[in-house]
């Protein structure tokens, strides 16, 4: 991707032009390899908040009518299957669903019709949360920064594959049991919306990664009270067309 899209359309060029033979001999099985973070280091990692519109009734927030943004370090990144650590001063650990854009192509002003042009592709992605710091702090930044609070995976889905980004299913499960449960569509801004919107405040860049929101469901919403992460929980995030993303909650090690 910091080559830009010319990187995509030359390796579909080699798998449309090469022989069956060469195929088969490229390929290579899934349990014999480990899948690192799609995107080892991002050049941003921008987040957006209150983006659905289901999480906003749950929260009984208004709905913005701008983007809400923050940042999250690149050091915050891990990949499928690797753990989410869970300092011992950190309470009440959350989980949110997003499905994550990948900028493929630079730009500045990008107008929404041309948005989709800048999006290499897209996968899943959990913005893990310690909820205590966040509401301590009255902003996100250092309650969803701490170090392995990205898992991203398992794959990218490039944009031709992908089909329509705006209605896609996405899940969040812990250990099993079903948490969130929603539609791209219930998003406040779409993806080619939110490209847009963000170009116009800053650079995109090939290789940034922006979190379009969760969707309902999240731990310290639920009802009657809530439900938060504890070390040996398992979190699956699941999106339509992209797959499966697994992380298992950990103790921190001195």
């Amino acid at each position: 991707m910091s080559s830009g899209m010319e990187s995509l359309n030359a390796i579909e060029r080699l798998i449309q032009n090469s022989p069956k033979s060469e195929k088969r001999k490229a390929n290579i099985k899934l349990s014999g390899v480990k899948l690192l973070a799609p995107v080892a280091s991002p050049s941003k990692i921008i987040c957006l908040g209150l983006n659905y519109y289901d999480h906003a009734a749950e929260l009984n927030e208004p709905l913005p009518d701008e983007l809400v943004i923050f940042l999250k370090p690149r050091t915050t990144v891990i990949g499928p299957e690797e753990p989410i650590v869970k300092p011992v001063f950190v309470k009440e650990l959350d989980y949110e669903a997003e499905l994550a854009v990948i900028i493929g192509k630079g730009g500045k002003d990008i107008p929404v019709e041309d948005a989709k042009h800048h999006i290499f592709g897209y996968t899943c992605f959990n913005d893990v949360s310690a909820r205590d710091i966040q509401f301590k702090d009255k902003q996100w930044t250092r309650g969803k920064s701490l170090d392995t609070f990205a898992p991203m995976g398992p794959c990218i889905t490039t944009t031709d594959q992908i089909g329509d980004p705006t209605n896609l299913r996405i899940y969040a499960r812990v250990n099993g049991e079903l948490k969130q449960n929603s539609s791209t569509c219930n998003m406040v801004f779409n993806v080619y919306q939110i490209v847009h919107q963000l170009s116009r405040v800053m650079t995109l860049e090939p290789s940034d990664v922006i979190a379009t929101g969760t969707p309902a469901g999240v731990a310290f919403a639920m009802k009657p009270e809530p439900k938060f992460l504890s070390l040996g929980d398992v979190v699956e995030i699941e999106i339509e067309k992209i797959g499966k993303l697994r992380n298992r909650v950990v103790a921190a090690t001195a």
